[in-house]
């Protein structure tokens, strides 16, 4: 007796048609608005996201069973929300837009930065905001909390106008912008090998499409229909990652501003790039930034070996608010020999920069009157040890 082995469909048909694509078989097409107005949301005057028919918050799931649908739509939003926000910077900030690279080619892919008109001139005072990474562009903390929560918690304006309040110049980096994303061009069908049949072409041809068309109809109905379009990413010259840009923005702007105090708010990835700036421009950064607020920053002083006198730098100069469920501002144990841990006041990622704002701007104020207060001693030690005349010791007026 002989015992005839046959394969068994049902791993091999699992592996070429994905469970999940059989579910999306009836999905939507992934053709999303392009404007706020043409989605029916807008932002209410407390900056809330609310549908503008409903009232109601945006709802992540407007299709049951439809993830991928779902999440693009989500994405699509997102692209909208940006420049939405690119929009307010230019409008109720007085932002402008400054390309980089400096000397960017027509041709070649570029990224921009946004300053205050008093950015490279204000003598005194200077902020530059870092976000953190992923989708988020110039102007935002988290997308999630722009869309759920409000433009306050999620964007970086409240800095901003606060900044400019209290007389700071502004500089607002874009470190994830990093590529020219292009439609890849469809590679052409290889042709068949004449060699490779004695059927006469025509006859192959009309057979083949035969085999082609019965392809197509099983994919469209049984997988999604509808597949994207393949991408190449060109990066953006000197400003091909976040580290980069941040590097390329202080040797560009930051360091040929006229404040002679600068002070930067970083968050999460932001903070790793901050110290990763340190580890290539340290001395200038030393000389130049008076004050480092780092919020659940992502940096690591080992594994980014930032030598020891960094290290101390940044116990004596920056703060950092992380996720805690602890009240604001109460000491957290120090994980490294770097900065200061302290709570945000929440145990959310993503809402620790508004959560600590205030005290970011109150820690700003002390180390600045620090620096003044130093600067002064300083002053007046070596001012003293060269004066000859005691009688002038108690005019002070030229300090």
């Amino acid at each position: 007796i002989f015992f005839l082995s046959l394969p068994t469909p049902g791993p091999d048909l699992l592996s070429r048609i994905d469970l999940d694509e059989l579910m999306k078989k009836d999905e939507p097409p992934l053709n999303f608005p392009k404007t706020l107005e043409e989605f029916e949301y807008a932002f209410n005057e407390q900056g809330r996201l609310r549908h503008t028919t409903t009232g109601e918050a945006y709802a992540f799931n407007a299709r049951e069973d439809l993830h991928r649908w779902n999440q693009k739509r989500y994405e699509a939003l997102g692209e909208i929300i940006t420049r939405y926000v690119y929009q307010l910077l230019e409008t109720k900030c007085n932002l402008t837009k400054e390309i980089v690279p400096v000397d960017a080619t027509a041709e070649e892919p570029r990224s921009f930065i946004y300053l205050s008109a008093d950015a490279m001139s204000n003598p005194a005072k200077l902020l530059v905001l870092i976000q953190g990474c992923g989708v988020v562009r110039a102007g935002q903390w988290a997308r999630r909390l722009i869309i759920n929560q409000d433009l306050d918690s999620g964007t970086q304006i409240p800095f901003i106008t606060r900044a400019q309040e209290e007389g700071y110049g502004v500089m607002v980096l874009n470190p994830n912008e990093n590529h020219l994303e292009v439609e890849r061009p469809a590679k052409p069908a290889p042709l068949p090998s004449p060699e490779a049949s004695d059927e006469p072409a025509e006859k192959r041809e009309r057979k083949d499409d035969r085999e082609s068309k019965k392809k197509r109809d099983f994919y469209e109905k049984y997988r999604n229909p509808q597949k994207e379009s393949e991408t190449e990413q060109i990066p953006i010259r000197e400003n091909g990652s976040p580290e980069e840009h941040v590097l390329y923005v202080w040797d560009h702007f930051v360091s040929k501003a006229a404040a002679r105090n600068v002070f930067v708010v970083a968050h999460s990835y932001g903070g790793l790039s901050l110290v990763e700036l340190m580890i290539q421009r340290e001395a200038q950064v030393k000389n130049r930034v008076c004050a480092v607020a780092m919020t659940d920053s992502i940096h690591n002083v080992w594994h980014q070996d930032a030598n020891k006198s960094i290290q101390e730098w940044l116990q004596q100069h920056c703060r950092n608010w992380v996720s805690s469920p602890e009240p604001l501002d109460t000491p957290v144990e120090p994980m490294l020999s770097d900065c200061p841990r302290v709570s945000a006041g929440t145990e959310r990622h993503e809402l620790t920069s508004w959560r600590s704002f205030n005290s970011i701007f109150q820690f700003f104020s002390e180390a600045l009157q620090t620096g003044e207060e130093e600067e002064t001693s300083n002053t007046v030690t070596t001012r003293s040890s060269h004066r000859t005349k005691p009688d002038h010791d108690h005019n002070h007026n030229d300090l």
